[in-house]
């Protein structure tokens, strides 16, 4: 057998349960992703390193922490030319790299063309890259000058500028055709590029949608394919007594500085508008799966997805993401390989975190990288009965998340337990522990399982 393609798809503030094969009552259809699983292993409790976009991107692409780069939250900072990345191993074994949409690991202005250099110097050979929804209403590229040459890119902007004027978290369709919405726009592209591909070396492809990040606005037919009133509902924000007895942190920030106004009905339309998105990119999905079927190439490539973070979605009466709680910190993860389709449908429920995913990659295309970063390949996960022991860590804002995959702890920045939460199904973060609900044994643990996580994960040397 020839050396393995890869296709690496990643999407943008997606939430872990936003995947049919993943909801005991699936309210959004997703086929191809289900067939990726289906033919490969999905892992169920997979953490984001961190819940927004810059850090979790650039520990995506490094394998170091926020502890390590210092990036902690969203900012304007270019991924350094001579950071190592695991796009950059693959480059050297051979394979030709691509990309297709959204990286965010350099500042989303002026036009992302002129800093094509800095991909390519982070081992990416051709390169369409694109900003997210919001920042292509300011930011030029391939995209976005084809907008304006179609007469549609004002529009968008004043679309995008009502929005954020009036209600944030509307849910309407987009102002774009069908078949020029950013989502669309990147699965055709990487389409595309993987039809006419004549080359004699194996391809990495890496398809990044700017979806299903807000605003809510995905194009018709998509925006109506799901009734409102068939979503779940969202979760409510727990009541907690004397919650002045206990440290505060983030998320009480958070709640207290971000909490929208919900007329009735809306939370409802944007998990409908949510699910379309979401429907959308799967349906790019397929359409790149049956081209690289088409080439005789599918059952010799490895594939990969997950998201950066996820999405509240009305869930405890918030949006966006930047929280630790799960509909925010939990996303998808899937690998799919030659090997795993032998025995494919391997659901994992240990802790695992998105940066595990270039580790693995690497594995499978049959190489280890020889650089420190943190991330844990987990092919042995489903090529071995042994459990797999491991812990779920997070951060943001100089703050702390650590899951043995029953409970989550979050810390302040004065590394005080501030929410402990239970992951179980029958009472799904309705309650924090952290007054003494549960022995004091628990926080003790997963306190120290963080020290010895971040102990673990320190820099031998500066990192670039």
């Amino acid at each position: 057998m020839t050396q393995p393609n890869v296709l690496f798809l990643m999407t943008d503030q997606q939430r872990a349960d936003a995947m049919s094969c993943a909801s005991d009552i699936p309210w959004v259809k997703t086929p191809n992703l289900d067939r990726i699983a289906a033919e490969g292993a999905r892992f169920t409790n997979c953490s984001t390193t961190t819940p927004i976009c810059i850090p979790a991107r650039v520990t995506l692409a490094t394998g170091l922490y926020p502890h390590n780069t210092h990036v902690w939250n969203n900012l304007q900072y270019a991924l350094p030319e001579t950071a190592q990345t695991w796009m950059r191993v693959l480059q050297n074994m051979g394979y030709r790299t691509s990309i297709f949409g959204k990286t965010h690991l350099h500042p989303h202005r002026g036009d992302l063309r002129d800093r094509e250099y800095l991909l390519h110097a982070w081992g990416l050979d051709d390169v369409d890259e694109i900003g997210g929804p919001r920042a292509s209403a300011a930011v030029m590229s391939h995209m976005t000058a084809r907008w304006e040459e179609k007469g549609l890119l004002e529009a968008y902007r004043a679309d995008f500028a009502e929005r954020f004027a009036n209600k944030p978290h509307v849910a309407r369709p987009s102002v774009l055709p069908l078949e020029e919405y950013a989502d669309v726009y990147v699965g055709q592209q990487a389409k595309q590029y993987l039809l006419a591909y004549d080359r004699d070396q194996p391809w990495f492809c890496w398809v990044t949608f700017g979806g299903p990040h807000e605003p809510w606005d995905a194009p018709e037919p998509y925006a109506s394919m799901y009734d409102p009133a068939a979503m779940p509902e969202p979760k409510p924000r727990p009541i907690e007594k004397d919650s002045n007895r206990r440290p505060q942190g983030w998320l009480d920030e958070f709640m207290e500085r971000r909490t929208p106004k919900f007329d009735e009905g809306d939370q409802a339309a944007m998990r409908a508008n949510y699910a379309g998105n979401v429907t959308l990119i799967d349906d790019q999905i397929g359409e790149i799966l049956e081209t690289i079927e088409q080439r005789g190439e599918l059952d010799n490539t490895i594939i990969a997805f997950t998201s950066d973070h996820g999405e509240m979605n009305g869930d405890w009466d918030l949006i966006y993401k930047s929280n630790f709680l799960d509909s925010s910190a939990r996303v998808p993860l899937l690998f799919r390989s030659p090997k795993t389709m032998k025995n494919g449908g391997k659901v994992i429920d240990a802790p695992v975190e998105n940066v595990d995913l270039g580790p693995t990659v690497i594995e499978l295309a049959g190489a280890e990288l020889d650089y420190q970063q943190f991330g844990q390949s987990l092919v042995s996960s489903w090529e071995s009965d042994a459990p797999l022991e491991r812990t779920g860590m997070s951060q943001i804002n100089g703050e702390f998340m650590i899951t043995d995959g029953e409970f989550k702890m979050m810390l302040n920045r004065e590394g005080e337990p501030y929410y402990l939460l239970r992951q179980q199904k029958d009472e799904f973060e309705s309650h924090n522990y952290v007054n003494g609900d549960v022995p004091r044994d628990i926080i003790t643990d997963l306190r120290g399982k963080l020290i010895e996580r971040i102990a673990q994960s320190q820099l031998d040397s500066p990192w670039y």
